[in-house]
């Protein structure tokens, strides 16, 4: 059933707070690109995707997700489990021993919703463009969706990557890169500028498409959608996503210092009265 603007908006929220409640379980994981990306991952799962459930691995005849920053395993698990792949309460068991949410996220254990072991950088795309190829292989109409950190996109593998999908008019793919400007070392201009990023992806044969406000929902099913129509015209279709690292608690906008650091009780308790919800369905 599909939700309401509202009733995703508010879902949002909920994801969050699953997001913040899972790394201080743990003292471990990271919160601000996870909390950067909520809206992303809402937009996609609840508006943009064709997905059946139960999952399978195949994917016949419908839309694929992979996600190469696999360090923002929390708000992907969250997302997974807010809309049915597997059971909420699992999520309490996010980074411990023997848990089907590791770190990174990975495929030996079967959590649904999980197609790829996402814990080195860089590989998601070129992973992502076998199935998409796959896909035009067996005449499947279905999409593929990919989500990359900018910092990311400082390993060479996704250039590669970024080179063949225009060679081999790979137009049945999206890829988003979540440009909060940000990464563990610091900005990303001042460890290592990605220069006019736009400019560089149509170079690369890539049809390009930016939104400046990635943590307004409307606006990210806007162009997410956008993105849709421009695909099977030739060109794989990429999308710069401006986001905030830490969108949603004010103490952690701003700076990259969340990358990978979790809250304590106070900063928890702090960050859970600016996400308010009438009826928080916390696991």
């Amino acid at each position: 059933m599909s939700k309401s603007i509202e009733e995703l908006k508010s879902l949002s929220t909920q994801i969050r707070r699953d997001i913040l409640r899972m790394v201080h379980a743990v003292n471990s994981g990271h919160p601000g690109g996870s909390l950067g990306c909520t809206e992303y991952f809402v937009a996609l799962y609840g508006e943009i995707m064709n997905y059946k459930l139960p999952f399978t691995m195949e994917g016949k005849n419908e839309d694929l997700f992979f996600l190469s920053n696999g360090h923002i395993s929390p708000v992907f698990y969250s997302t997974l489990a807010r809309f049915g792949f597997f059971p909420i309460p699992e999520l309490a068991t996010f980074r411990k021993l023997n848990s089907r949410l590791q770190g990174h996220p990975t495929t030996h254990e079967g959590l649904p919703g999980v197609r790829v072991a996402s814990g080195s950088l860089g590989q998601g795309l070129s992973v992502a463009l076998g199935a998409a190829q796959g896909k035009k292989l067996d005449k499947d109409e279905a999409l593929v969706y990919t989500l990359h950190g900018d910092g990311e996109l400082q390993e060479g593998q996704v250039w590669e990557a970024f080179m063949y999908a225009a060679a081999k008019k790979v137009d049945n793919i999206i890829s988003t890169i979540d440009y909060n400007g940000r990464q563990i070392d610091g900005d990303t201009d001042d460890v290592l500028s990605l220069g006019d990023l736009h400019a560089k992806l149509e170079a690369f044969g890539w049809l390009v498409l930016e939104e400046k406000n990635g943590n307004d929902l409307e606006a990210v099913i806007a162009i997410l959608k956008k993105a849709k129509s421009e695909t099977g015209n030739g060109k794989p279709v990429a999308i710069l996503l401006h986001t905030e690292m830490g969108s949603g608690v004010d103490f952690m906008v701003g700076s990259h210092a969340w990358h990978g650091k979790a809250p304590n009780d106070e900063q928890l308790e702090t960050a859970f009265k600016q996400l308010y919800l009438e009826a928080p369905a916390d696991y």
